[in-house]
């Protein structure tokens, strides 16, 4: 039994966990190929490249990366460690599938052979536009294909020059830099989901409610007691007569109190977990990021049930888990698991191996995945984000305000949705740190980026 339980540990190994060591920075192996191989190109969709080595007159190679701050926390750094794509694609980068005589041709002239180069499923302009878009704020932006899972554009602020790591490293690590710039919001950075979170309120009533769903209706009157607090809706507006619809479009605060109210608090705390709070996240590859949280359940008091049901509360998510949300709706249900690496090819340009679209699975019906996206639509023809209205293009989304201490001027501004409504090609997931409450920040935002790749 021993012996069997070894036998299947190694087996297990093999094939879950040990491109992750290989991988890994601290591996002293990695160091052995760079001696014999020079590390392959990072490439972007179109075949431009992201980063590649070069060598100076002394015959010193150093990694350089042409678009600088651009790609920071996606590419990554190879110096003082591996992060990023230079970390995820080390073992591609430093393997090499040149022709068989042409490498033994370089070895007898102790030349080094060229390493494979991987090519990205990131799209520059996208890129371009996602980081034009967060301006001067700190905060993060993904974009995904909602029918492959690909990840279009992934940016993270504050950012770095990957070419000066080494030269800055002590400046990035220290005390005195609060800003955490080598931290890739994008995937590591967890934030209270504010009125995004309310896709997964109104989908917990439709699943409790049946057909009986469509029968709600309240009546808004700007604030709500309960208990020994005042709820609010934004700005004290009085949203009047609602069904479930138009509470959603006009993101009323006090209609989804009053939801968390009557929810079954461990049947809302299963839905969460179905769509990966407190789980790994399904990505493809290893890409390092942390776990979104969702701890309300049935013994929560009154105040949490109705904070969390409008996205505040101990509820924390992270830009890209809310993009994979978001992706299943656009999807018809089912969540693609996203992937930076579309395919990786010898330096003569054969293709050595090829990355497929992979689901994670359906997390949600097709009704319900329809249902949301026309709440979605309402949001922006009739409710909060009018400024996305476009003759050229639908879009479906949802706004939300980040509450993060307790002023309640200082908000995160969120915007998550995808376009054409009706066929949808891109995913957005975008979060404004302290960019104010309304979702008007992050909803300029996301127009600038609709409008930049449907122009193209």
């Amino acid at each position: 039994m021993m012996f069997l339980a070894t036998i299947g540990y190694f087996c297990w190994y093999l094939v879950g966990k040990s491109e992750e060591t290989v991988n890994s920075s601290y591996n002293a192996r990695l160091d052995t190929f760079s001696e014999r191989v020079v590390r392959g190109e990072i490439r972007a969709k179109n075949g431009e490249v992201l980063a590649k080595t070069v060598e100076d007159a002394e015959g010193n190679e150093k990694r350089e990366y042409p678009y600088s701050n651009l790609f920071a926390h996606a590419v990554g750094y190879s110096d003082a460690g591996t992060t990023g794509l230079e970390a995820l694609a080390g073992q591609y980068l430093l393997s090499t599938h040149l022709n068989l005589l042409d490498q033994v041709s370089n070895e007898m002239d102790e030349i080094k052979n060229p390493g494979d180069h991987v090519v990205t499923t990131l799209d520059p302009e996208l890129q371009q536009l996602a980081y034009d878009a967060l301006g001067e704020y700190n905060g993060a932006c993904v974009i995904l294909e909602p029918d492959t899972g690909k990840i279009l554009a992934m940016v993270s602020k504050p950012d770095f020059n990957p070419n000066t790591v080494a030269e800055d490293w002590e400046s990035l690590i220290s005390e005195e830099n609060t800003d955490a710039n080598l931290l890739n919001r994008a995937t590591q950075g967890l934030y209270p989901p504010g009125s995004t979170f309310k896709l997964l309120t109104t989908l917990e009533y439709i699943r409790e409610n049946g057909e009986t769903w469509q029968d709600y209706r309240y009546e808004c009157e700007g604030t709500m007691e309960y208990g020994d607090s005042v709820m609010s809706c934004y700005e004290g507006h009085v949203h009047g007569a609602l069904d479930l619809r138009l509470s959603l479009a006009n993101s009323c605060n006090t209609s989804f109190a009053t939801i968390g109210r009557t929810l079954n608090l461990d049947s809302f705390h299963a839905l969460c977990e179905s769509f990966f709070f407190n789980k790994e996240l399904p990505f493809s590859e290893d890409v390092e990021y942390r776990s979104s949280s969702f701890v309300m359940d049935g013994a929560s008091d009154l105040s949490e049930r109705v904070q969390t049901a409008i996205g505040q509360g101990k509820t924390m998510i992270s830009p890209m888990h809310n993009a994979m949300i978001t992706a299943s709706i656009a999807n018809g249900g089912i969540l693609m698991s996203p992937y930076l690496i579309e395919r990786v090819e010898s330096a003569d340009g054969k293709v050595v191996k090829q990355f497929m679209p992979e689901s994670a699975g359906r997390l949600l019906s097709v009704s319900e995945a329809e249902t949301l996206t026309d709440f979605m639509v309402a949001v922006v023809n009739e409710g909060t984000s009018p400024s996305l209205r476009s003759d050229s293009y639908q879009v479906a989304g949802k706004t939300g305000s980040a509450e993060f201490n307790s002023n309640k001027e200082d908000s995160h501004a969120w915007f998550v949705g995808f376009a054409p409504a009706e066929n949808p090609e891109i995913v957005i997931s975008i979060i404004y740190e302290n960019g104010g409450t309304g979702g008007s920040v992050a909803t300029k935002g996301a127009k600038k980026i609709f409008e930049g790749y449907f122009s193209r």
